[in-house]
């Protein structure tokens, strides 16, 4: 029995052992089942994209909606569909594995909802979205980078503080839409903004308020000016390295420009006429300046003292005139060497060097160094007294700068700097009596101001000069308020045009002929004048406020229009004489048909009588149209007579009697006031002043 127990508990253990160990088989299949089935499940993409690992792309599919996608997706391709707000299923927020969405060039109206809340970068050009809600920004916390270009947003459909829950916010883009200003409300943490080809006009001082960390700026093809921008604009933005102006109206770079970091500096294709000088200063760090598509002529002296780490000077499309005024300018290239490339810096005047580049005039460049060593040997010329600093051109103690740009045919080689306590420029300090023209032993001088930033110089002189010495001085509440700035003229010329003068600001302008000394060098134009013994003839001038209406319009018009003014006022007083002689002429006529004009006292009474028919007192008692009686005299008595009755005479009296007549035709006798040119006619107070008393004023 014993025997029998043993063999059946084995094989009971056998059994339990088979059944356990069929057991872990099925657990272990099932388990292999379930993680086969879970990675199918990851696997899954839309029939109608493709995916790549967590890449879902499903751009340029003609979808107007957004298909299911896989729970794993982290960047979605959207982009060239058909996709509207409808497209946008509610389940899209759940995805949050979401890190990037395409959805650019599609047929959004409307911010787009329900973005994922993980999402980072959101792509939305090309589409018509016209408004930014808060509410809708507020649900991605976590965005970085937002790309609106190409959309239909406005300044006024921007939500105020629309960006306030977006603390992380790095990049926007807003390019091409309908902006006017710079949206307000951006957050401190933003690094690129850019906003080219909007309508921004005006740019406020606190416009950028609290940007500390923006690095990248771009306001190309907009409407800005430098009247409407403030001048402490850009000076907040500490750390902006690249700042874009392209394609703007502005006549000179903004003042107080981001210096300490700046590293690209685009101005091309505005309007610039003049680089004031310190307009560059401390840009240490400046690799890239872009001058390219504007009207500067030339650039003054010491522009780039700072510019030490500049790689590349862009000035294609300047009409350069490179005379000694850009030896400087010259000289600095030579230095820089290979470190610098130039771009576009040819001149196109004088004929001379014409198309040439700047840095091949080595040898008109030297002529310029000898005309600077005999200029500083010379006895007289522009005074220090007023100058701000002292500019020499190398080591030859050539005087060369400019403080203004003038244009191509007003410009000067020599536009020189004061270096000699020479000529005797009124004291800046001083209230001068100096007026529009002056005149010395053998010159006249005029100036009259053309607009709030030139002034024209005209001159006539008794004797030929070979040149002439114009200088010219901004007044101010002291000396250090401007510099005297002075140019030498051909002989030849007669008037000059001053240019980017400070509006609102009073000049003194001075000239002095020069005489031509011996042994000067050929081709050196004003190399060997020096100044002749005549005093400076000095006149004053007021540039205008640019935003006022200027006065005197006339006297911009052309000369031939000016003289054509006494004809015209000829012809046009004639004409006013002949239309008040003919409207004389009427009154009179109308007042003799009408009795007024013809005195009483001037014809007989009896004989007036003699022969009279009865259509003869109608006719002196009634207009022939026979709307109103009139009686112009007293000592008549007018009765009702049979046709063809001789007059009787009666004796004369005071009084009369009025019979009142009745048309034939049916009309009334009363004529308003409005029908009757004099003031008298038809009241009762013109009759009343000729004798009529008022109950005898009747009228039908």
């Amino acid at each position: 029995m014993a025997l029998e127990g043993v063999a059946e508990l084995r094989d009971w253990l056998f059994l339990l052992l088979l059944c356990l160990t069929l057991l872990a088989e099925v657990l272990e299949f099932a388990a292999a089942s379930a993680q086969d089935f879970d990675g199918e499940v990851d696997l899954v993409c839309p029939s109608v994209c493709r995916c790549d690992e967590d890449f879902i792309y499903c751009n340029d599919r003609g979808l107007s909606s957004i298909p299911p996608l896989p729970p794993s997706a982290t960047v979605l391709y959207l982009q060239n569909n058909h996709i509207d707000n409808a497209g946008l299923p509610t389940s899209l927020e759940r995805h949050l594995t979401v890190r990037v969405i395409y959805l650019y060039d599609n047929e959004l109206d409307d911010f787009p909802m329900h973005l994922p809340p993980s999402l980072r970068e959101l792509h939305l050009q090309d589409n018509n979205i016209r408004t930014l809600p808060r509410a809708t920004l507020a649900r991605m916390p976590l965005l970085e980078k937002l790309h609106l270009d190409d959309n239909s947003v406005s300044t006024v459909s921007i939500e105020d503080q629309a960006f306030a829950d977006n603390p992380r916010l790095r990049l926007l883009f807003l390019s091409r839409n309908h902006l006017s200003s710079i949206p307000s409300g951006l957050p401190a943490s933003l690094e690129e903004l850019r906003l080219d080809d909007n309508r921004i006009s005006t740019i406020p001082t606190h416009a950028f308020r609290g940007l500390s960390s923006l690095r990248r700026l771009v306001l190309d093809g907009n409407l800005l000016a430098n009247q409407r921008i403030a001048d402490d604009t850009f000076s907040r933005l500490s750390n902006l390295t690249e700042l874009s102006l392209v394609r703007n109206s502005l006549l000179t770079p903004p003042l107080n420009l981001p210096s300490a970091h700046l590293q690209r500096l685009s101005l091309q294709d505005n309007a610039l006429i003049h680089m004031p000088r310190g307009s560059l200063d401390g840009m240490r760090r400046l690799q890239r300046l872009d001058l390219s598509g504007n009207n500067l002529t030339t650039l003054p002296r010491g522009l780039f003292k700072d510019l030490d780490s500049l790689g590349q000077l862009l000035v294609r499309g300047n009409p350069w005139h490179c005379g000694c005024n850009l030896r400087w300018l010259h000289d600095w290239l030579q230095a820089r060497g290979n470190s610098i490339t130039v771009r576009g810096l040819t001149c196109q005047g004088p004929d001379k060097v014409r198309d040439m580049a700047l840095k091949d005039l080595t040898s008109q460049m030297e002529e310029c160094e000898v005309t600077g060593v005999v200029a500083a040997g010379a006895a007289a010329g522009v005074g220090a007294t007023g100058s701000g600093t002292r500019d020499r051109v190398g080591g030859a103690g050539g005087v060369v700068a400019s403080s203004t740009t003038l244009s191509p045919l007003q410009g000067s080689l020599f536009t020189l700097r004061s270096k000699r306590p020479g000529l005797g420029l009124p004291d800046s300090g001083l209230d001068y009596t100096l007026g529009s023209s002056g005149v010395g032993k053998s010159l006249a001088l005029n100036v009259k101001p053309l607009a709030h930033d030139s002034i024209r110089v005209t001159w006539s002189v008794a004797q030929p000069s070979s040149s002439f010495r114009l200088s010219w001085l901004r007044l101010g509440t002291n000396a250090a308020m401007g510099s005297i700035t002075e140019t030498l003229v051909r002989g030849d010329r007669r008037e000059y045009l001053l240019t980017s003068l400070h509006p609102s600001s009073s000049y003194i302008i001075c000239m002095v002929p020069l005489v031509t000394s011996s042994g000067a060098p050929k081709g050196a134009m004003a190399a060997g004048d020096t100044d002749s013994d005549e005093a400076p003839v000095c006149a004053k001038a007021e540039t205008s406020d640019p935003s006022r209406p200027e006065l005197g319009q006339e006297d911009k018009q052309d000369p031939e229009q000016i003289s054509t003014l006494p004809l015209a006022g000829i012809i046009g007083g004639a004409t006013a004489i002949v239309s008040l002689a003919l409207i004389f002429a009427i009154f009179c006529w109308y007042g003799h048909r009408a009795g007024r004009i013809t005195s009483r006292d001037h014809y007989s009474r009896s004989s007036s009588r003699k022969g009279k028919h009865y259509d003869d007192y109608i006719e002196s008692g009634t207009k022939k149209d026979t709307t109103i009686l009139e009686i112009r005299g007293p000592g008549f008595q007018m009765t009702p007579m049979a046709t063809h009755q001789p007059l009787q005479p009666k004796p004369l009296r005071e009084d009369y009697i009025i019979h009142t007549i009745f048309p034939s035709n049916g009309t009334g006798l009363y004529k308003g006031a409005h029908q009757v040119s004099n003031a008298g006619y038809g009241t009762n107070r013109g009759y009343r002043e000729g004798g009529i008393p008022d109950i005898d004023y009747c009228y039908t």
